[in-house]
């Protein structure tokens, strides 16, 4: 049988709450939200997504409680979670709502409500749950990403360099790294030719990240330098053989 919960604080707005506008509503109603530490905020205010799920719930003769997992995904790849207790244990009285940064902290607060202790918690499935979220490859700088990728797919001069869906994903991009990936040198004939190899990563709004390999090299016919963008380490390596032997 369905239980029936005082489900309007959690009306969704008709468009998406950003993750900023998320997390100021969630402190906006907390009597407590004084209390969570300085450098969590911080932190979240940086989030780049956010989801909402009911943890558990308990309610009888009129009095209820409920508790709520709110998880955001943060720049690095990781994942951070508030949970938000709600209650009514005196019958006319407003619905009232706490925060804190993690689950022992809300089963202390919890047990410190005066529910009959004769009805049983149970548990509902989390319907919608963040998938697991790998650590980062990079150490990323946020500093103008996208100018930075349409600038390095610019100066591409490759007729295969990344596509258009390509170009609109780095689009989203808000942090990037550049890393030299050092090979072995090329030499034609006498002439020693030039060849760098870097990966430009991207980190992107969703969380996923996208590399491009830049080729900067001298094997053209005057011997200017030369820049080619390919969307992985190993048609990169690839294109440096064959302009080499071009010139061999």
């Amino acid at each position: 049988m369905s239980v029936p919960y005082d489900t309007a604080a959690y009306e969704q707005p008709e468009s998406p709450e950003s993750p900023e506008e998320h997390l100021a509503r969630l402190l906006g109603r907390a009597l407590n939200s004084f209390e969570l530490p300085d450098e969590t905020i911080r932190r979240l205010d940086c989030a780049l997504a956010h989801d909402s799920s009911l943890h558990s719930a308990h309610h009888s003769a009129g009095l209820h409680r409920e508790t709520y997992r709110h998880t955001w995904l943060l720049p690095d790849g990781s994942a951070l979670t508030l949970w938000e207790l709600v209650h009514n244990t005196v019958l006319g009285r407003d619905t009232q709502h706490e925060v804190y940064v993690d689950e022992e902290e809300v089963r202390a607060a919890t047990a410190r409500l005066p529910l009959p202790p004769d009805t049983p918690d149970f548990e509902l499935p989390v319907l919608v749950q963040l998938s697991p979220i790998p650590e980062p490859r990079h150490s990323y700088l946020a500093d103008h990403s996208a100018d930075h990728a349409r600038r390095l797919l610019r100066r591409a001069e490759n007729v295969d360099r990344p596509d258009a869906e390509t170009a609109a994903l780095l689009a989203t991009a808000f942090a990037h790294q550049i890393t030299q990936a050092f090979g072995r040198p090329y030499r034609a004939g006498r002439a020693a030719l030039c060849f760098s190899l870097y990966e430009h990563a991207f980190l992107l709004r969703d969380g996923a990240e996208i590399s491009l390999w830049e080729v900067e090299h001298t094997a053209t016919p005057d011997g200017r330098h030369m820049c080619e963008v390919y969307v992985s380490e190993d048609a990169a390596r690839d294109a440096m053989e064959r302009r080499a032997a071009q010139v061999s």
